[in-house]
């Protein structure tokens, strides 16, 4: 090794660019060759010579030699800090990729000052660290979130995995990522099930089906916390429609017809007060439902409330109005509420319930 560092210093007195193009290549061999462990002190020469002369060489000299060092066992740090730093991605990508050299500190740095492109490379990274992850869900376009969310070894801070599905209900192009990420809590996902299409609908739905009991209370905490600050100003008919529904409650139990009543008369806040009652959704969700004519959601609701089918396709009817063909819709979605397993349906309402705060 003594003979290999006197070697390494005067190949550093060459000054002509070919030259050093080619001493940096023949270091790097050498450094490969000698294979210096952590506590050999000619690792630090190596690491000052190669991170002088990769500075001096054009990107794609730097991108070769980023190539070789991205999977090196015990790389030079400080070369391999600039080559993760380095502007250009095709320098800098191999390095933020595979590298196991470059720490979370540089990672931090590296996600909070470089490109969309670092941003992405980062995000392919095995293992990747939370507190990577959350700059990249805070500075991330949604190609970069998409690659983060695919990535199945990445860790996401609860933090992080909210703004994210924040960030979805607003950009529908997403939503999908979002909906497919594996490890998003349940009670997030079935925040996303009133934004999303009836394909990911039915996603969210099947890992309802699968989880566990003692795992659904603890995600109903969770969830109550979240939403109980979004609800709207209830409607300015709240309070009349509350002594409607209470002077049907002190004449007996409100049934599934007394909602039919409602919704024929023309008091829908009266309805949602009531449906509430009845599913144990809160008034928003039931709102969410009635305005926006979530056949599919209505369908969750009335299943887990054990509506007979008869009821919920002539609520189906009447939320639809004289909306083009609302028997052939209603028809529609009662084989989807025939189809809908009572379990899961109750479940999922759990969510919605658990938005009372």
């Amino acid at each position: 090794m003594k003979q290999s560092a006197a070697h390494l210093m005067e190949l550093a007195r060459e000054k002509s660019g070919e030259r050093r193009r080619e001493l940096m290549h023949r270091v790097a061999d050498m450094y490969f060759q000698f294979g210096p462990r952590p506590d050999d002190p000619e690792l630090g020469l190596f690491d000052d010579v190669l991170s002088q002369l990769s500075q001096e060489m054009e990107s794609k000299v730097r991108a070769e030699l980023a190539n070789r060092m991205a999977l090196a066992k015990t790389p030079p740090k400080g070369l391999i800090r600039s080559l993760a730093m380095d502007e250009t991605i095709d320098v800098a990508s191999p390095i933020l990729q595979l590298s196991r050299a470059v720490t979370e500190d540089d990672l931090i740095a590296v996600a909070s000052t470089r490109s969309e492109a670092h941003l992405k490379a980062i995000s392919r990274r095995s293992n990747l660290p939370a507190t990577v992850s959350d700059v990249i869900v805070d500075r991330g376009g949604e190609g970069t979130l998409e690659v983060l969310l695919a990535n199945a070894s990445a860790n996401l801070s609860r933090e992080a995995q909210e703004r994210l599905v924040d960030r979805a209900m607003e950009h529908p192009a997403l939503q999908s990522a979002v909906v497919r990420y594996a490890k998003l809590p349940i009670d997030l996902l079935n925040e996303m099930y009133f934004v999303v299409e009836a394909r990911m609908r039915s996603a969210i739905l099947q890992r309802n089906a699968q989880i566990k009991p003692e795992d659904l209370d603890e995600a109903l905490k969770k969830s109550r916390d979240r939403v109980a600050s979004r609800k709207r100003p209830p409607p300015d008919d709240f309070a009349t429609a509350q002594k409607t529904v209470k002077a049907v409650e002190v004449r007996g139990t409100i049934s599934p017809n007394a909602l039919v009543g409602f919704l024929r008369s023309g008091d829908n806040t009266a309805y949602l007060i009531a449906i509430s009652k009845l599913a144990g959704v809160d008034f928003e969700t039931a709102r969410t439902i009635h305005e926006r004519r979530e056949l599919d959601a209505l369908s969750i609701i009335c299943k887990a409330a054990g509506f007979e089918r008869a009821i919920f396709i002539t609520l189906a009817v009447l939320v639809l109005g004289r909306e083009n063909n609302p028997m052939g819709r209603a028809r529609e979605y009662g084989e989807i509420y025939d189809a809908l397993p009572k379990e899961v349906a109750k479940r999922t309402v759990r969510f919605w319930g658990g938005r009372k705060g």
